[in-house]
């Protein structure tokens, strides 16, 4: 027989009054027909992967089942006409694990066919198909230019098309964006405080979330803006809806003829609101016309905290941590153990109940089984996570989410095993964090919620069963995480609570800067090395004091595991010494190196580590497996064992610490050098060249420094033009210093160098490297010239030390004790101490050291050579201007040509030879050999 023509179709179903049982088969098999596809009995007789009655497991712990299913494409429900559909889809929900998460959820009441979009990672959309639609080939259905027909093949034949074009993170991103703006107009023109401004606009966030899930009347916010904005100027008539509002959440009751439910969590313990124009109006309206369930709740506190901040105004509307980021360290250091778990259950499970089928509820291995399934819903219910800086909550809120997904997907496999009496249990009561900021400290409670009830929402549960809706979570504790002063005269370690897992991004600052951002409102770096001397060192950077905290937690098994950030200098320095103390009371089993991550918009670098006390027998290193993971974060060769050698002492040093702005311009220079003083004394003693690193790697700047060495301020003094350029630039600024000594000692460079220059003593020259490079390069300057910290100098003056230390051999040793600054293009960091005092030099005889020697001084040459060419000799020109400015060591060594590559190659050979190594030697076998000469030399 001949499909119905969609004309046909669309009057006979208008006319019918079939209810969903009598109607639902001939009504979908027609529609196949429509759409020109086979139906589930024509195209699956046995039911495996297409067909009506999908069994499934219901809200009520009881079987029920799905209209229809097609694997990988949709499940569909039908309800009789006038019934509501949003029951429908809130059962699909439920459904939706056991029908293998399709990515469409469809609805049907004969009338109307709602396709629910149910994609990954998407904004959930709703398409309504009519029977309007239907009929008329050139009726376009809402928010697609398909018409009915084809949005119905769609779901059959092409669900890719149906697919929202806009992420989640897209979304949340508009969101912040669209907030950014309001806040900045309540704060700026109308003059609000950042904490009105900020509790205002959170409980607007809410009420634009609560609305569009159905806590709230459908539209809420937009329909108060529309009554109010025909008001001229600022108009309080908004803001006294608002505050009505808002004061029934607080206790629950009617609003208008609106019953609203009891919310309150703090965020709506008073009615305080603020008046809007008709531009914030229309800001806010058009903010509101968003999709907000599905917004990230990590948007909620990290908006704020940019509001709040003056320092992160400018990030507003920049890059949030999305939630995807934040798995990367919370799977392996909260799931892999529960994930392993379960898999273990899942096989016992079927054993169990192999071979049995469905059996009777009171069968002894169903009963074995539903107690295994139970028991580890019960374990996920109690696993605790503490969040030590969780800020506004997002590592919490991430972590619940994957407990949530793994309950459910534990419920949807009992399920399919027909077992039942099994329920949801995890929850935010869990969860435990500290603050320190007391708005950060109440959002956290608000973000955890937001996503919790996000969850009820897309797995078809009840709002109400919990009042009020929001909770305080007093888990959440606002404390300083690494130094208790309640009592000033007694800095204390505070106490963290016992949790199972550890996770969180402690505050990125270096150690350079701990004074400069912690010592603002009072001493707090000298209370916190106290509390913590002999566990962190005081060069650290500040996360280690947060990585320290919970090693000791996990020794003393107040946890099991913890996994937190750092940037990836925590591969090196001072901070290495405390993956060390990890290692050594237990393990890391999880690390991402290096990797990019957002930080208040910008990118920066950082680590990712995962520890425990040993007991995980999995070792992932940058998303590979590994055998070890090292505390540089390497795996294999542990070059961190490396010992400093007594033969490399007092011989590698820092360049000085300036502190001020000693230097000058070459003309300032020249003219200081011609003026007289009262002692006769020429002013090029204290009046040197200078150099930072910039200076080496590109053309030198022709900058100069005073120098007074460690003269005292009578003897400085007598250098009288200089002395008052530094008395007039450089004291005001040192008389804020925070430290005494360099106030105290002003006319003086921050750390003079005396080590350094009395190694140098008697030598006209000096090598130096930069302390950052992209490449280890190595070069000669007088050794009257004053190079900055941020240069490396080494006390020799002999071509064969030049020589080694351009080799290959030393190259990859600097390369792998080295710390990574930011990225691979950044550069390495050179460290007298790591670096250069751990390296084996070779023992050569004299014959192959003058061969060496004579590799590097042939090297130096012709480099000199390309660097600053000799005139021309037909002409006597020199070369000048663009042509001279490109000639530097970092685009020499980007091109690379050849001359210098036979070079390199030639020093390489008879470093080679002095070691009594073959020519074609691996870079894992030179650094598997340099480490066992390191062994066997006398440590320092």
């Amino acid at each position: 027989m001949a499909g119905l023509t969609a004309h046909e179709f669309a009057k006979k179903w208008r006319a019918s009054t079939l209810n969903e049982s009598q109607g639902s088969v001939p009504h979908f098999e027609e529609l196949c027909h429509l759409v020109g596809h086979k139906t589930p009995s024509e195209m699956d007789p046995n039911g495996s992967f297409f067909t009506y009655q999908r069994r499934v497991l219901q809200e009520s712990e009881k079987m029920g089942f799905a209209d229809v299913w097609l694997r990988g494409n949709f499940g569909w429900e039908y309800k009789s006409k006038g019934r509501d559909l949003d029951v429908a889809y809130k059962q699909l929900l439920q459904y939706r694990d056991n029908l293998a998460n399709p990515p469409l959820l469809i609805v049907c009441d004969f009338d109307n066919i709602e396709v629910h979009t149910n994609f990954t990672g998407t904004v959930s959309q709703m398409y309504r198909v009519t029977l309007d639609h239907l009929a008329d080939s050139e009726l376009a259905v809402d928010g697609t230019a398909l018409n009915g027909i084809q949005v119905i093949r769609a779901c059959f034949d092409d669900y890719e098309s149906l697919k929202p074009g806009q992420t989640t993170e897209a979304l949340t991103q508009e969101a912040a964006d669209r907030f950014g703006k309001l806040s900045e107009s309540l704060r700026i023109n109308w003059g609000n405080s950042d904490e009105q401004v900020a509790k205002f606009l959170t409980r607007l966030i809410f009420c634009m979330f609560a609305s569009d899930v159905g806590l709230l009347p459908k539209g809420i916010i937009s329909t108060m803006i529309r009554a109010s904005r025909n008001a001229p100027g600022p108009t309080p008539e908004l803001s006294n809806r608002l505050a009505s509002l808002f004061d029934v959440m607080r206790t629950g009751g009617l609003y208008g003829s609106d019953s609203i439910l009891h919310f309150n969590g703090g965020l709506f313990n008073d009615a305080e609101t603020l008046n809007l124009d008709g531009e914030t109006m229309g800001e806010l309206l058009r903010a509101d016309e968003l999709d907000w369930s599905d917004i990230e709740p990590s948007v909620f506190g990290t908006l704020f905290e940019r509001i709040l901040n003056p320092d992160k105004r400018s990030q507003l509307g920049a890059h949030y941590t999305s939630r995807t980021d934040i798995e990367q360290i919370v799977e392996p250091t909260l799931m892999w153990p529960l994930r392993s778990e379960w898999e273990e259950i899942e096989a016992e499970v079927d054993s169990l109940l192999g071979g049995k089928g469905a059996g009777e509820a009171d069968n002894p291995a169903r009963i074995s089984a539903h107690a295994l399934i139970s028991g580890f819903l019960e374990r996920l219910a109690s696993t605790s996570v503490l969040d030590p800086a969780c800020g506004s909550g997002n590592f919490l809120y991430v972590s619940l989410a994957l407990l949530k997904e793994l309950e459910r997907r534990v419920i949807a496999f009992a399920a399919e095993r027909q077992i039942f009496n099994v329920d949801y249990t995890a929850h935010p009561r869990q969860l435990f964090g500290i603050e320190k900021d007391p708005y950060a400290h109440r959002i956290a409670s608000i973000v955890v919620w937001i996503g919790y009830l996000q969850w009820k929402r897309r797995n078809g549960r009840r709002f109400d069963d919990e009042t009020p809706i929001l909770q305080p979570l007093e888990n959440i504790h606002q404390i300083d995480a690494i130094v208790d002063q309640s009592d000033p005269d007694h800095p204390a370690e505070p106490d963290w609570p016992d949790a199972d897992v550890i996770v969180g991004n402690p505050p990125f600052i270096g150690s350079q800067f701990l004074r400069r951002e912690l010592d603002k409102d009072g001493p707090y770096v000298d209370p916190l090395f106290a509390v913590w001397d002999g566990r962190v060192r005081h060069d650290a950077d500040i996360c280690c004091y947060w990585f320290e905290k919970a090693r000791a937690m996990v020794e003393t098994g107040r946890a099991k595991r913890a996994g937190l950030l750092a940037t990836q200098g925590i591969r090196g320095w001072a901070n290495r010494d405390t993956l060390r103390r990890i290692k050594e009371s237990g393990d890391i089993f999880f690390a991402e190196s290096d990797r990019p991550w957002k930080l208040d918009g910008a990118t920066v670098r950082v680590s990712m580590i995962a520890f425990d006390d040993g007991s995980e027998t999995r070792r992932v290193l940058d998303r590979q497996d590994v055998e070890e993971i090292n505390t540089d974060l390497t795996t294999g060769l542990d070059l961190t064992r490396a010992k400093s050698l007594k033969d490399n002492l007092r011989t590698c040093f820092q360049g000085p610490v300036i502190v001020g702005p000693f230097d000058v311009d070459a003309s300032t220079a020249e003219y200081w050098l011609q003026q007289p003083n009262p002692h006769r004394h020429p002013n090029s003693e204290v009046v040197l060249p200078v150099l930072n690193a910039a200076d080496l790697t590109g053309r030198p700047r022709g900058r100069f420094i005073v120098d007074f060495q460690r003269m005292p301020v009578e003897e400085a003094a007598l250098y009288e033009t200089p002395f008052e350029h530094v008395r007039a630039h450089v004291k005001p600024l040192r008389d804020q210093n925070r430290s005494a000594q360099r106030r105290l000692r002003w006319w003086l460079h921050g750390a003079a160098g005396t080590a350094l220059r009395k190694a140098l003593v008697g030598r006209d020259r000096k090598l130096v490297t930069p302390r950052v490079a992209k490449y280890r390069l190595f070069t000669w300057v007088a050794s009257d010239t004053v190079v900055t910290d941020a240069v490396v100098v080494f006390a020799r003056d002999d071509d064969y030390f030049f020589g080694v230390l351009h080799s290959r051999p030393h190259e990859l040793w600097a390369r792998a004790t080295g710390t990574q600054l930011r990225d691979v293009e950044s550069g390495f960091r050179y460290t007298p101490t790591t670096t250069f005092e751990t390296f084996p030099f070779p023992q050569p005889s004299e014959a192959q050291r003058s061969a060496i020697g004579e590799a590097a001084r042939v090297l130096d040459e012709e480099r000199e050579n390309w660097l600053n060419p000799p005139p021309d000799p037909d002409t006597g020109d020199i070369m000048t201007g663009v042509d001279l400015k490109k000639r530097t060591l970092t685009n020499l060594y980007n091109a690379r040509p050849s001359w210098l590559q036979f070079a390199h190659e030639r020093s390489d050979a008879a470093v080679l030879d002095a070691y009594g190594w073959p020519s074609d030697i691996t870079d894992e076998q030179i650094l598997e050999r340099l480490l066992d000469l390191n062994f066997e030399r006398e440590p320092a």
